[in-house]
């Protein structure tokens, strides 16, 4: 009998949820669920992601909200905070600008606040 088998890492869970989110920065258009899994697929999820130098969050709750959602669709709104709050760690952790935060962040020329007059 031979001994190939890969074991699972130490720290398995069977009911361990993993979810990759997607973002392009478009405006007008949130993150969104591109895998979503549990125990042995989440396994895969963060194995793929681990081979590809993707940076991982571990955060249960919200992990549990998101698994709620089809792969395909985008997070829903209650998620935004949170998931927002990853991203910009992710960006920063790989020394790159959040796609449309630049925008975001820039003042609109169009109002004007007692200061400027």
């Amino acid at each position: 009998m031979s001994d190939s088998k890969k074991t699972l890492p130490k720290h398995f869970d069977p009911d361990q949820i993993a979810v990759a989110l997607s973002y392009e920065g478009i405006e007008d258009k949130a993150p969104e669920i591109i895998a979503s899994g549990r125990g042995a697929v989440a396994e895969q999820i963060l194995q793929i992601a681990f081979e590809q130098g993707v940076r991982v969050r571990e955060d249960a709750d919200l992990a549990q909200i998101l698994s709620l959602i089809d792969v395909g669709q985008e997070i829903p709104l209650e998620a935004f905070a949170t998931v927002a709050e990853i991203l910009t760690y992710v960006y920063k952790a790989n020394g790159q600008d959040m796609p449309g935060l630049d925008t975001a962040l820039k003042p609109n020329p169009d109002t004007t606040t007692d200061e400027d007059e």
